[in-house]
């Protein structure tokens, strides 16, 4: 598309984003990719209310739950290369759990398809200060207690955050290196991920947006590490990007540049699960929720964490890749929505 057509639909774009950011406020960035062509992107609002730093497409934003794709692919790297194996179970790496028959139930696939049945048993109301500062460790020590399980692994669907922080020290115990530096070396490199980092304790505490959250007297209040409990367990939420770099980890997935294309079509398949029995039907791939978005096929995951919230989007038959990253709540699934439409009038 070019021309009239092209002007046309950035312009209403442009409008969709415009009335869901206010400038002068925390805000957001966004990205739109049509046929490996970016046909839209924008930043809008304040990364930082305090330096009054502008949002741009390069801003680093916490990215929340999409974090959980890159300790997948950290993990499948090292079942590619036959470090370790998706059937193993957690005995073999967590000795220490409490119910040894529990362990050996539940195996890496399952945490990577939150279908464990493991209770995510952190008090984090109870003990705020503790999970302020608390790590991948920490947030997974309670799950190690363990004496029953909610479900049986494999047949049913239970969201969990603690599980990705299990996975992330599985890579530290398998590589004898930091996670975060495995993931730096392993996808951000190949994928021309230059400026993505991801949180260590309170790195980073410079160079990125700040998270926000509106107050009762209508300014904002920060929202980050810090402020809300378990944001420093980087495994479930850790890595911090930007709307254009998302785009160099999109292709580098599609183009395989990290991993071959076997192990990236499975991490983008429906997991087989033949016991079955949840009300929702499986809809996971290895960490990736592979949806119907009305009449649309979607593989993608959203974020959510402080005061951050993301929606990361591939629509294959459509050949569209979208990307928003806000550092204040926003309705991402009715922007989505939104934004959809206009783009099924142009394509």
């Amino acid at each position: 598309m070019n021309g009239q057509p092209a002007h046309r639909i950035a312009g209403e774009i442009d409008s969709l984003f415009k009335s869901y950011f206010n400038p002068g406020e925390p805000g957001g960035a966004v990205l739109v990719v049509k046929h490996n062509n970016i046909i839209y992107q924008q930043g809008f609002g304040m990364a930082d209310m305090t330096t009054k730093e502008p949002v741009s497409t390069a801003t680093l934003f916490n990215t929340g739950s999409i974090s959980k794709t890159f300790v997948a692919y950290g993990i499948l790297k090292l079942a590619a290369g036959k470090r370790l194996s998706l059937e193993d179970d957690l005995s073999g790496y967590f000795p220490d759990f409490r119910n040894k028959t529990v362990a050996k139930k539940v195996k890496l696939y399952h945490l990577l398809t939150h279908s464990s049945g493991i209770s995510d048993s952190r008090k984090v109301n109870e003990e705020r200060e503790f999970y302020l500062t608390a790590k991948d460790e920490e947030n997974f020590a309670p799950l190690k207690q363990t004496d029953s399980l909610l479900f049986e692994p494999g047949t049913k669907y239970q969201y969990s955050n603690p599980a990705f922080n299990g996975l992330a020290l599985i890579i530290e115990q398998v590589t004898g290196k930091r996670w975060q530096d495995y993931i730096a070396a392993q996808i951000f490199k190949p994928s021309g991920m230059t400026n993505s980092t991801i949180t260590d304790g309170a790195h980073p505490a410079i160079g990125v947006a700040h998270g926000y959250i509106k107050n009762k007297k209508g300014g904002f209040d920060e929202l980050d590490y810090g402020e809300e409990p378990t944001f420093a367990a980087s495994g479930n939420g850790g890595v911090w990007s930007s709307v254009e770099e998302l785009w160099k980890y999109e292709q580098a997935i599609q183009q395989h540049k990290f991993l071959d294309a076997g192990w990236i079509r499975k991490s983008r398949t429906v997991y087989p699960f033949p016991a079955w029995r949840d009300e929702l039907p499986q809809r996971l791939g290895l960490s990736w929720f592979i949806t119907r978005e009305g009449n649309i096929d979607m593989t993608g995951h959203t974020g959510s964490q402080g005061g951050f919230i993301s929606d990361y989007c591939w629509l294959p038959d459509q050949q569209v890749f979208y990307v928003l990253l806000c550092n204040t709540p926003r309705p991402i699934r009715e922007i989505r929505v939104r934004l959809f439409s206009i783009l099924e009038k142009y394509y």
